[in-house]
């Protein structure tokens, strides 16, 4: 199976896209740039969703869910917004069907026109501070700290599994608060928690930053970032969390009666990750065998292959290969015993290779007679023989292991692949034949940000948090610089 994907070095974006559909991910539908999502994807997924869930849970945030259609009207009250969004929305017009006069097909109704068109939500700030204008009235109903899990469509042409399609599932989170300090601090948990899920579930290194004014979200004051970097050199946007100010507040009136007795407009964040995060933990870990996941998010983590000759011996080792399982799943490890005899062993350990299972145990006759089982590690490729006395124990030790390494893997190539620079032309060597994170100064202008863009096709990813002032000169402008801020080429 492993032969059928192209080899990164030869065209690592073809080796994504047999990988997705190879490792039985995900596939293109029959609506043009949608994805069907299989189960062993959406098992990731749903792993992801718990852990996420989970997290949430805990900073206070509630689970709701708000219309997937929005009213026209709503996005013309928040200008920047409309204008951010205004070439990717999807648009209901009519809502009725009928016969066509042959008889042999359906077509839109011209008389069912919508009087008010409803747009699909590419985002859900403006249906949501409508609807919170009925829930606030007094400084005692704040903070609201609301969270849906849902799907938006944002209209691509150009579309990848993943990384970007029409249609994407993701959470989206929503808070109100009483003061301007309280919702900054807000988003800026939040991205802690996306870093913290990305670096100890994902495996995947990232860089906490701020987004210039030109990246930064439609109708957000300060959109903050976590970047991550991908194994061809490019950066992929992994999480956004927006400081939103009063400007959805206002524009939908949402007001508040203030401890001082006076009314004030409620300060807003919004927050976000998507399935656009599985595009990210295949290209971060994977090789050319398939897959590589982190344990803790692999919806197997430990695959048991018995291998026999006849039906004596295969149920010998199916019954040593359950009680295994069984240790296994009693210190809430996650195990398949693929006792499937229409496949041949070798045929299995290809499967899982390419799945990416980060454990596989191969037991047969010599292994019961010796008290030992061969276990492969998936990450390094690793074998090692490994008493079947107390494997529970050496299994979750291993996981452990595996997990750490992957994450000091990507790592290792990530620092290694953030450079400094000084000057325009190093700057392009660089993005040529290095590519990674570049650190370079910028004069803090729009027009140095888009012309740079425009030339080398690399963008601002963000501000990194707690940079140090270091003066210098812009390598595009040679103006006065005050910071470095990090540029690559990007998803």
């Amino acid at each position: 199976m492993a032969k059928e994907l192209t080899p990164r070095a030869e065209n690592y974006s073809q080796w994504y896209n047999d990988l997705v559909v190879k490792a039985d991910l995900a596939e293109t539908s029959a609506v043009r740039g949608c994805m069907v999502i299989k189960p062993y994807g959406y098992a990731i997924w749903e792993k992801m969703q718990r852990v996420l869930d989970d997290m949430f849970k805990q900073t206070g945030h509630q689970n709701a869910y708000f219309p997937l259609f929005i009213p026209k009207s709503f996005f013309s009250r928040e200008a920047d917004h409309v204008k951010g969004f205004a070439k990717e929305c999807a648009i209901v017009t009519h809502y009725r069907l009928k016969t066509n006069e042959a008889g042999n097909a359906v077509e839109v109704d011209p008389e069912a026109k919508l009087e008010e068109e409803l747009i699909v939500r590419p985002t859900s700030e403006t249906i949501i501070w409508n609807t919170y204008k009925n829930w606030i009235q007094s400084y005692r109903d704040l903070p609201i700290l609301c969270n849906q899990w849902a799907n938006v469509v944002r209209w691509e042409m150009r579309t990848r599994l993943f990384l970007r399609t029409a249609e994407f599932l993701w959470q989206e989170g929503h808070t109100a608060h009483e003061t301007r300090e309280e919702a900054e601090k807000e988003a800026r948990t939040m991205l802690g928690v996306y870093a913290d899920f990305a670096e100890n579930y994902m495996a995947v290194p990232v860089i906490r930053g701020v987004k210039t004014a030109n990246e930064r979200f439609a109708g957000a004051l300060d959109t903050y970032t976590i970047e991550a970097l991908m194994q061809d050199g490019k950066a992929l946007q992994s999480g956004t969390s927006h400081f939103l100010g009063q400007n959805f507040a206002k524009a939908f009136d949402v007001t508040f009666m203030g401890r001082d007795g006076k009314e004030d407009y409620v300060w807003a964040t919004s927050w976000g990750v998507s399935t656009r995060l599985m595009g990210a933990l295949i290209m971060a870990h994977s090789d050319d065998n398939g897959l590589v996941l982190p344990p803790k998010l692999a919806p197997i983590q430990v695959v048991i292959v018995p291998v026999y000759k006849n039906d004596e011996e295969r149920k010998a080792v199916c019954e040593k290969g359950s009680e295994i399982a069984n240790k296994l799943r009693s210190k809430g490890i996650s195990v398949k015993l693929d006792d499937n005899d229409k496949k041949k062993p070798g045929w299995k350990f290809a499967e899982y290779e390419l799945k990416g299972v980060p454990v596989r145990i191969a037991i047969g006759p010599r292994d019961l007679a010796s008290g030992q089982a061969e276990v492969h590690r998936r990450d390094t490729l690793e074998k090692m023989q490994m008493s079947i006395d107390g494997i529970e124990d050496k299994i979750g030790t291993l996981l452990d292991e595996i997990q750490a390494g992957i994450f000091k893997k990507a790592l290792a190539y990530r620092d290694s692949h953030i450079t400094k620079v000084d000057s325009y032309e190093e700057f392009k060597k660089v993005l040529t034949e290095k590519g990674g994170f570049i650190s370079a100064h910028w004069d803090g202008t729009t027009e140095t940000e888009v012309k740079i863009k425009e030339e080398t096709k690399a963008t601002i990813r963000c501000i990194p948090i707690g940079n140090e002032k270091e003066e210098g000169t812009c390598i595009f402008s040679g103006r006065p610089s005050h910071e470095r801020v990090l540029f690559a080429i990007s998803y």
